[in-house]
């Protein structure tokens, strides 16, 4: 049977939603210079090989409708090339990468471009200060939500059994709100959260001084011409006593604020991704072999554990433990969650994360699959470690994880 192995990433550098570097840039123009990118590192590759463009987009609608992947494809001047856009939210273009590990497993085909974009610039009504003080996870303000918003009290509880009453639960709520849950259910204070974003902060300052985000960022050029090679979010000096000043976002007396949760952003990854006989054949050496992948459900009240029961099974299916791994990069859409996971697995945090997260990167939903990917490989290769673990929570009440190998 083949084996899935990672050749080539490439990132954007994440924009600040609304207000940003890549305010004007469109999803699929992003896509098409990251996916370029992607593939000019590994010009041994003839596009007419290609078996499929599968494209993750978080929320897919607007100029992020209409099929988004295939039109990639095309933009990028391949008609020969089919593609498919995929949403599961926070996860998506982690999505679009287990199936092309899943297609090359199965023989149906030798190379697949796995890509993933959001950029919520482009979509949405109200300002950047309407869109943040309300839901930082979700700035379109759903059916879902507003109900989430009436029922108060209700929410806050809900997650012990959200289909108690025999009707349907609402899936996607606020994402704020969910953290907070998480934080009922854990008891996990304010200051412990405000203390991993610092972290998280304090990290992605000391790698980018360092020349780690460097080696994952493709530059991008917008339409006047202008080009943007480092990310927009991350703040240099970020203290504890500063983001204990801020006020909670989502419930007066609650403990999720800006500064312990992602910010709304813009970006697109790719990862080229083809079966091992395929890439020795071309003379390439892979950087990393997918190793199993694995999809969980749990309460949408409480989305943010996801993480907690995806990786195990994950690490079940690639015959591993915990101990195994030597770098886990769980996403960081809130400190509640992240940390949270983390701690309910029993990981040491100081295997997590160890370049800093979305709290401090940024978390375009679509992107945040493939790009974490990509951090992950330079992780393992910038500390010379094997194993890796990626995953994160997902918006609806899901987890997903993926296990890799490095080999270059």
């Amino acid at each position: 049977m083949p084996e899935a192995v990672i050749v080539s990433t490439a990132r954007s550098p994440i924009g600040r939603a609304y207000k940003g570097s890549l305010k004007d840039v469109r999803a699929d123009d992003l896509t098409v210079q990251i996916v370029r990118a992607a593939l000019a590192k590994v010009p041994e590759l003839d596009p007419t090989q290609i078996t499929d463009l599968m494209l993750g987009c978080g929320l897919p609608g607007g100029e992020q409708g209409q099929n988004m992947g295939r039109n990639v494809a095309v933009m990028l001047g391949y008609d020969h090339l089919p593609g498919t856009t995929v949403t599961r939210y926070c996860s998506s273009s982690l999505q679009t990468t287990r199936m092309a590990f899943h297609a090359i497993k199965a023989g149906e085909g030798d190379a697949y471009i796995s890509a993933g974009v959001e950029t919520v610039s482009r979509f949405g009504k109200g300002t950047s200060d309407e869109i943040e003080g309300q839901d930082l996870h979700n700035p379109i303000f759903t059916a879902a939500a507003a109900r989430t918003a009436r029922r108060a009290d209700g929410a806050a509880k809900a997650w012990t059994d959200p289909r108690a009453d025999h009707h349907l639960p609402d899936v996607y709520i606020s994402m704020g709100q969910t953290a907070e849950n998480v934080q009922q259910v854990l008891g996990m204070s304010r200051r412990e959260q405000d203390e991993f974003a610092v972290r998280s902060q304090n990290l992605a300052e000391k790698a980018t001084a360092e020349g780690f985000w460097a080696r994952d960022i493709a530059p991008v050029v917008s339409a006047d011409g202008t080009e943007t090679a480092t990310d927009d979010c991350p703040r240099p000096g970020v203290t504890l006593e500063a983001v204990s000043q801020l006020k909670p976002a989502f419930r007066p007396d609650g403990t999720v604020t800006a500064g312990n949760a992602c910010p709304l952003n813009d970006g697109a990854a790719a990862v080229i991704i083809m079966s091992d006989l395929k890439a020795k054949a071309l003379g390439l050496t892979p950087l990393a072999r997918i190793v199993s992948t694995s999809v969980t459900g749990l309460s949408p009240e409480i989305m943010g554990l996801g993480p907690v029961e995806a990786i195990p099974q994950a690490l079940r299916s690639a015959g591993l433990s915990l101990a195994d791994i030597d770098l886990f990069e769980i996403n960081e859409a809130f400190a509640v969650q992240a940390l949270g996971s983390a701690q309910k697995l029993g990981i040491d945090i100081d295997r997590l994360n160890v370049n800093g997260g979305a709290i401090a990167v940024g978390h375009p939903f679509g992107m945040t699959g493939a790009r974490i990917t990509s951090t992950l490989i330079n992780s393992l290769q910038w500390h010379d470690k094997q194993f890796g673990v990626e995953s994160m929570c997902v918006g609806g009440g899901m987890g997903m994880a993926m296990v890799i190998e490095r080999l270059s």
